[in-house]
């Protein structure tokens, strides 16, 4: 099993997001959040092929949900969902990712 958490930063929400592996090469998720948008993925996103981490952007159905549940196109949840599937099912290693702002007076 991965978990990931991921701070979305000025909305004030996380999201715990689990990926644990199935058969067959299935990953089935869980999104534990405050955030009503990203529950509203959850449906779509349960079970998902392995695969669906190499997915390009457009044919993604993590993508497709987002694009369909959530208001802000910069929130980083689809990202960590896919960094979780790919750790899940051996495809890469677990290492943090980061957004960093540099405030330049």
């Amino acid at each position: 099993m991965t978990t990931v958490v991921v701070q979305s930063g000025a909305c004030g929400f996380s999201v715990t997001i689990t990926a644990e592996r199935g058969e067959k090469g299935a990953v089935r998720i869980r999104l534990e959040t405050d955030c009503e948008m990203v529950k509203q993925m959850q449906e779509d996103v349960q079970t998902l092929d392995r695969m669906t981490a190499l997915t390009g952007f457009q044919n993604n159905p993590v993508y497709r949900s987002a694009g369909k549940n959530l208001k802000h196109a910069a929130c980083p949840v689809p990202a960590g969902i896919l960094k979780a599937i790919e750790v899940e099912a051996g495809l890469n290693v677990s290492k943090d990712a980061r957004i960093t702002f540099v405030v330049r007076s």
